[in-house]
């Protein structure tokens, strides 16, 4: 008998079968057949064990199997290119949204453009250069449907667009953010920020809260509402007081954010007599007092040293309220210190004593001379003098002078003009240390997440 055999076709088949609540899977390379004119199937080879990406490696050579040399052509004809990365962008412009940033802003090419500054800033602090690199590598004109590319220069001059709509972007987030529930209550502070360059317009000597001496600084006020969200910023000249930066947020308040029978908070220093006597109608005020104040009240007999205790104290002087108090921790911490500088003045002393002894011909003058500039600088001349005998410097503690100077360790004293009615003790000495917000938000700005410095432009507008 003769059994006439004729190869149809091979393919891969994918069988599912359920025992149970068992689901079995596999996946066979089969052979279709025709045998005395009738189609029939073997199994080749059992794939279950091989990978997905194995099976269609065998799919497509089969599908390919009379010609597997276009298989080779097509591999070395195909060419991977890295397409820019969206994700960063497009989450950051999700965020933006999101908090009103993109509707403040504006969806023409300045706002669009400002908007990306403020992204790169987020995504990859740097220059405005740096901005420009960064959109060549992800995808800032696709995420944000520019129209048209940009270079530095149509960034610094988005600067200046900024600068002169800085007012009303403000106004614009405020209102997105809060609707028509105003605060009732601001915080304010200052910070200060130093410059490498000698250029810059509101670079100026001044009090330097980062401890660099001899550089130029810029200082930075920020306007936050009561829960220590930033509504304002302001950039003002290095060498400009606390207090005169104080009159410019007050005016934001009323005009810019239409708020009416307000508190300002402000720090040690920030809101004199000047500044309070100017404050609008309705306009109240929480501040701390300075040392010097707090004996000058105590000399008067408006204050007495025995009602600071770590409870919280009211004196109420006319229309002024005082809250005091001693902060023990505060107050054994500026003791270390005190008895730290002291030991470090002691041990300077022994060296220079040794390094006379051992030199006869050097100037006891010149010693004594440095050791008290040293003395200066470690704040340790009120209570601590430095003399000289027999070629042997010597200390010298004054103790009264050390009890006047550490009297007031740990004491502060909050000031306010706010009625009982409208915050109590306890809500006055909360709402100073709210002042803590801005300190944070200060620590985002220049170190955590957005690091104003180094700072990377000179002119006017491109600084506010």
């Amino acid at each position: 008998m003769v059994v006439i055999c004729t190869m149809v076709d091979m393919h891969i088949v994918e069988n599912k079968s359920k025992s149970g609540k068992k689901i079995y899977r596999s996946t066979l390379l089969r052979e279709s057949y025709r045998e005395d004119g009738k189609v029939k199937k073997r199994t080749i080879a059992n794939l279950s064990n091989c990978t997905p990406l194995e099976i269609e490696a065998i799919r497509l050579a089969l599908a390919h199997k009379d010609d597997l040399c276009a298989l080779g052509a097509l591999s070395e004809s195909v060419k991977l290119h890295e397409g820019l990365s969206v994700g960063a962008a497009w989450s950051v412009y999700q965020v933006a949204k999101e908090l009103g940033i993109e509707e403040a802003l504006g969806k023409d090419f300045e706002g669009k453009l400002a908007l990306w500054q403020v992204m790169a800033r987020v995504i990859g602090r740097g220059s405005r250069l740096s901005a420009v690199r960064l959109a060549q590598i992800h995808a800032a004109g696709d995420v944000l449907d520019m129209k048209r590319g940009f270079d530095e220069n149509n960034l610094y001059d988005n600067l200046s667009w900024l600068s002169e709509n800085q007012a009303k972007i403000e106004r614009k987030l405020f209102e997105l953010r809060r609707g028509g529930n105003k605060p009732k209550l601001f915080l304010y502070d200052v910070t200060s920020s130093y410059l490498e360059g000698k250029s810059n317009h509101f670079g100026e000597y001044g009090y330097n809260r980062d401890g660099k001496k001899r550089k130029k600084q810029i200082v930075i006020g920020m306007l936050c509402d009561e829960s220590g969200e930033p509504v304002s910023t302001e950039v003002f000249r290095g060498n400009t007081q606390d207090p005169k930066t104080f009159e410019s947020q007050v005016k934001k308040v009323l005009e810019r954010f239409g708020c009416k029978d307000v508190t300002i908070v402000g720090d040690r220093g920030m809101i004199k007599t000047v500044q309070i006597e100017s404050l609008p109608e309705g306009f109240h005020y929480i501040t701390a007092i300075t040392k010097p104040q707090i004996e000058s009240l105590i000399n008067k007999g408006i204050l007495q040293l025995g009602l600071f205790e770590e409870k919280l104290c009211e004196i109420k002087d006319d229309e002024v309220r005082y809250i005091l108090r001693r902060n023990p921790v505060r107050a054994e911490e500026m003791s270390k210190t005190r008895v730290s500088k002291l030991q470090s003045i002691e041990k300077y002393i022994v060296k220079k004593n040794s390094y006379l002894k051992e030199h006869p011909k050097s100037s006891v003058s010149k010693a004594l001379e440095t050791t008290r500039e040293r003395l200066t600088r470690l704040k340790l001349d009120g209570w601590v003098q430095i003399k000289e005998e027999d070629r042997t410097l010597k200390i010298e503690r004054a103790e009264e002078a050390l009890k006047e100077a550490s009297y007031l360790d740990g004491c502060y004293a909050i000031k306010t003009d706010l009625e009982e009615n409208e915050a109590d003790t306890n809500l006055v000495h909360e709402r100073y240390k709210d002042l803590t917000e801005v300190e944070k938000a200060f620590r985002d700005c220049k170190t955590v997440n957005l690091e104003v410095r180094p700072v990377y432009v000179s002119a006017k507008p491109h600084n506010k």
